[in-house]
């Protein structure tokens, strides 16, 4: 991909001086304050051999002090480090401090992990004025760039297409993205561990359920607490078993996983051996979401309401973003008579609402390649709980973000809960063009008030043809404090 301007004019755009970034270097005389600073995050591991190749692409382009491998420090070192500068050049009187903390954008290369970790951290400062984000789609699903315009293929790693990228970053718009709280507790059994059981070492991102110590305020005596949060998705079922097996292969050959291509159809492969396509005839109906729990959902500050989950359904999914599974949309956009009579929206990522949708199995799934295909649009809700029955299974399968994990059953207790909660907000960068929609953009063609777009949706809904190191760091998907969690028993 070629760009049609001088690199080394248009670079300057990005670049932030070494005095900034690393305390003691000598200061450079600046004529003008970049328009367009950024801070780029590559997870070197991340597309096979792509990560690398494109960290030093990077480092090629701009200041070295601006590029970093996470393999070698962990974002939150690098922006307290640099906020921290900032606020002491600020005070010293320097002219340029303030403008590159008002413009400064970050870019991370990496999965949905990856990029999760980025939100987290910076979510997590609380900044006065924190950097919106771009993710560069460098894992197997890349949900989260997909949903904001970034694309899910994995990207050119040369200097044309790394310009062609910069050049997309500084005309991106920014907007926010709602982040959710996910709490599990059950009584502590008599023997036995019920820890989740992941395929592979959790990412720093950890998204999956994490033991709160005995001194967090969440531990309840004689429970186990978990706690984590996820921006795009959290599921449960046979997807998640299957992606379960995904992860668990690859990290047993790791050499077979260095290809995107190759990866997805592993996937797929999977999909059948798991019976994901024939769930009817090999899946237990015991493992389905109805004989498994009882699912609760508030739409409104205080109401629960008992959500009816079909008994066919075998997985469910609290969708925020819209795309799942490499980029489909399960929700889909209602059209105006579901909008009327079952008071449904488009699934806005800004609005504090989850979308909870359900499959009976991989065929099911298929509709979603239909045009106006989407699954069974069980909810919209601000909270929703999972409340499992007494020795309905020895385990269940659950994946948030596209990292799995095997979770333990009690089976001879039923107060085991899962609750998502709505928690806060944070920046990201979008194309223009972009598929994820707010609903304070009038400019959104799926507006509650504009244009309907989905006329042709289907009445028929089933057709089917260290603390830091903890969900990007400590804090970011800690319980809000408007949110008091019962486990009712």
């Amino acid at each position: 991909m070629n760009v049609n301007f001088e690199p080394h004019s248009f670079l300057k755009e990005f670049h932030i001086p070494a005095y900034i970034l690393a305390p003691g270097s000598e200061a450079e005389k600046l004529r003008d304050v970049p328009s367009c600073p950024v801070l780029v995050f590559i997870n070197s591991k991340s597309g096979g051999q792509l990560g690398g190749d494109l960290l030093l692409t990077y480092r090629s382009l701009l200041n070295n002090h601006q590029v970093f491998d996470l393999g070698g420090e962990a974002p939150d070192a690098v922006l307290r480090r640099l906020y921290l500068h900032l606020e002491t050049l600020k005070l010293n009187g320097d002219e340029f401090a303030p403008e590159i903390e008002e413009r400064l954008k970050i870019i991370v290369a990496g999965g949905d992990g990856t990029a999760g970790w980025l939100l987290g951290v910076v979510s997590d400062l609380k900044l006065s004025k924190p950097p919106p984000i771009a993710t560069v789609p460098l894992g197997t699903g890349n949900n989260l760039p997909f949903a904001f315009g970034w694309g899910k293929k994995n990207p050119g790693t040369d200097q044309d297409s790394v310009l062609a990228f910069l050049d997309q970053v500084r005309k991106a718009k920014e907007m926010m993205i709602d982040s959710w709280h996910i709490l599990m507790r059950m009584k502590a059994p008599t023997e036995g561990s019920f820890d989740p059981i992941a395929p592979l070492e959790l990412p720093h991102s950890l998204h999956a359920f994490q033991r709160v110590s005995s001194s967090d305020e969440l531990n309840m005596e004689g429970y186990h607490t978990f706690q984590g949060g996820f921006w795009n998705y959290f599921s449960m079922g046979m997807d998640a078993q299957v992606s379960y097996a995904f992860h668990s292969e690859r990290k047993l050959h790791p050499e077979k996983f260095k290809n995107q291509l190759v990866n997805q159809s592993t996937y797929a492969k999977l999909g059948c051996t798991q019976g994901w396509f024939f769930a009817s005839l090999v899946h237990p109906s015991s493992r389905n979401i109805a004989q498994l729990a009882k699912v609760k959902i508030m739409k409104k500050h205080g109401d629960w309401q008992d959500l009816t989950i079909p008994p066919s359904i075998r997985s469910i999914v609290c969708l925020n973003l819209p795309s799942f599974s490499g980029g489909l949309n399960p929700w889909g956009t209602p059209n105006k008579n579901k909008r009327r009579d079952r008071d449904l929206t488009p699934p806005y990522v800004d609005d504090g609402f989850i979308e909870v949708v359900g499959f009976r199995d991989a065929w099911h799934g298929l509709v979603l390649f239909a045009p106006n295909g989407h699954g069974r649009r069980l909810a919209q809700a601000h909270r929703i709980k999972f409340e499992f029955h007494k020795g309905a299974a020895e385990h269940t399968f659950m994946r948030i973000d596209g990292e799995p994990w095997k979770q333990p059953l009690p089976v001879d207790d039923d107060r085991v809960v899962v609750e998502i909660s709505n928690l806060r907000q944070v920046k990201i960068l979008a194309t223009h063009d972009c598929r994820s929609r707010s609903v304070h953009d009038p400019s959104s063609p799926t507006t509650p008030h504009g244009q309907d777009d989905g006329e042709r949706d289907s009445d028929e809904e089933e057709s089917v043809g260290e603390e830091w190191r903890k969900f990007g760091a400590a804090d970011t998907f800690k319980i809000p404090d408007e949110v008091n969690f019962q486990l009712h028993i």
